[in-house]
């Protein structure tokens, strides 16, 4: 096309190829236009899923730091009743034997469902 917007004859070679050239010149300086009009949004975007990726590894870190002291909350409070209850079982140990037994029978019966009669 020329600055009429009108395309050259093709009567002959160099006049086509001129007319491409300058086409193909106008298209890149387009393309260049366009992606630096584009650049900053994309910076823009890129900077807002840094701060969502850095918000989301702080929440997460935080999450497993508690975690872990309520495991370890867990594991003191594990190991007290343990001590607790070998401590009573040393102290009573007939009644221990007893409370053992009976847990036993009912926690059977319930796990075993209805009896069928014979």
């Amino acid at each position: 096309m020329d600055q009429t917007g009108i395309m050259p004859s093709a009567t002959g070679n160099g006049s086509v190829a001129n007319a491409v050239d300058d086409l193909s010149a106008t298209a890149h300086g387009k393309i260049d236009q366009v992606s630096s009009s584009v650049k900053p949004a994309v910076e823009r975007m890129a900077k807002s899923a840094h701060e969502v990726v850095d918000k989301v590894a702080t929440v997460a870190s935080d999450a497993a730091d508690t975690l872990g002291v309520r495991a370890d909350q867990l594991k003191s409070v594990q190991g007290k009743w343990t001590e607790q209850c070998q401590g009573y079982v040393r102290e009573n140990p007939l009644v221990s034997l007893g409370i053992a037994l009976a847990a036993g029978y009912l926690l059977s019966k319930v796990l075993s469902g209805r009896e069928t009669e014979v």
